[in-house]
This record gives C-alpha cells, structure tokens and sequence, in this order.
C-alpha cells in the first residue's frame, strides 16, 4: 500500500501562484510515475501533469503548459505542484497519484493510489 496526502491548497487571487505537495509512504515502488489530477463540481476527473520517477519526461496537458510546473524530492517521498498565473478556471479539488511504472499514463484509471485531495480555489 502506498498512502499519499496532499497540501498547499488554499483560496488566492488570479494571477497568484501555490505549490501543493504530495507526500508518499508506506511501499514505495522502485520507479513509478506520479500525476496531479483535478475536479471540478459537475466535471470528470481531468489530468493536470505527470513526472517520472528520475524527475524527467514531465508532461503537461494543454491547459496547464507553462503555468504549472512538477517536481520531486526522492529523498523525501514527495511530488510537487507549482501554481503560477492560475486562473480561475483552475479552481477544483487537485488530487496526486501514484501508478507502478515508467510509462506515461494520462488516464485516471491507470494510476494505482490517490491522495485524499486538496481544494484550490482561485477568485477573480
């Protein structure tokens, strides 16, 4: 089992930026890929952005591509999710997830553990 819990989140104004972090524990898998999704109320599960395990091959969906970026500090289990220039459009609960493997997956499905989310909230 792998336990993921996010934080960072918080109410800022259009053009502000956050950082979320998602801390990992319990069985850590020798190379994985982390995501970062968000929800929107009334919308699907929507992908934001994924890291390898080295901290490369990061990928963006088009919404998100040069506003937000991911990193990773392996030594201390944790993904992060830097914010910039967020709209209001990106307010949703933004959850991280975890999937056994080196490949790139962009679909909720393919990810094996989830964090318990965090609600970002962006006024205009």
């Amino acid at each position: 089992q792998v336990q993921l819990v996010e934080s960072g989140g918080g109410l800022v104004q259009a053009g502000g930026s956050l950082r979320l972090s998602c801390a990992a524990s319990g069985r850590t898998f020798s190379s994985y890929y982390t995501g970062w999704f968000r929800q929107a109320p009334g919308k699907e599960r929507e992908f934001v952005g994924a890291i390898g395990w080295r901290g490369d091959n990061g990928y963006y969906s088009d919404s998100v591509k040069g506003r937000f970026t991911i990193s990773r500090d392996n030594a201390k289990n944790t993904v992060y999710l830097q914010m910039n220039n967020l709209k209001p459009e990106d307010t949703a609960v933004y959850y991280c997830a975890v999937r056994n493997g080196i490949q790139l997956a962009t679909l909720p499905k393919q990810y094996d553990y989830w964090g318990q989310g965090t609600q970002v909230t962006i006024s205009s």
